[in-house]
């Protein structure tokens, strides 16, 4: 079996489609090990517990960035996993961290890196950066995750056409399926290397 791990922080529009596709036999040899979050009532532990997959609360209170993932990298060594899934994860990785798992880390991003991508740009933010610069199109960036912020190895870039009455909210969505449709068959792909 080829273990993944998912990491997230939010709602676990990735995560589901994912759990669909290994439900609908279309990830053969791919098990999730488990859901790991730093919050500790977000919608992707929803959705694992609803798919019962092991789903993990990991509290950062009190702990430095380092502590953390020193934690998280425990768990996972432990589950002997051999890829860690970024969905909507809402922490930097720390560089400790990564070099624990060299190319084993991806994530997907809702623009077309390198535009919009780094620190200040997630979620909603992205969106709207690319509504006032008024481009003409955007989509999404999977990549593997190195010791920076959205700066690792593109493994694949799907674009979408942007319109004149799009909004934030239209544009995410439009981008989320793209997501849906590729992270799970990008998985698939890795498992075979």
């Amino acid at each position: 079996m080829f273990k993944i791990a998912v990491l997230a922080s939010t709602n676990g529009t990735d995560l589901q489609a994912i759990i669909d596709q290994i439900e609908a036999g279309n990830l053969p040899g791919i098990e999730i090990t488990s859901v790991i979050s730093n919050k500790e009532n977000c919608g992707a532990l929803e959705k694992a517990r609803t798919h019962h997959i092991p789903d993990i609360f990991l509290d950062p209170s009190g702990k430095s960035r380092e502590q953390f993932d020193q934690e998280l990298a425990e768990i996972l060594q432990t589950q002997a996993v051999d890829l860690v899934v970024l969905i909507g994860y809402m922490r930097v990785l720390t560089p400790e961290f990564v070099r624990q798992f060299p190319k084993k880390i991806i994530n997907v991003h809702p623009s077309l890196i390198p535009k919009y991508c780094g620190k200040n740009f997630y979620g909603q933010s992205v969106h709207q950066a690319v509504l006032d610069n008024n481009e003409t199109e955007t989509g999404m960036t999977i990549h593997y995750v190195d010791e920076g912020v959205d700066t690792g190895e593109v493994i694949l870039q799907k674009t979408c056409p942007i319109f004149p009455d799009d909004t934030p909210a239209t544009l995410k969505a439009r981008v989320q399926e793209l997501e849906k449709k590729h992270y799970p068959q990008v998985i698939f792909q890795l498992s075979k290397q």
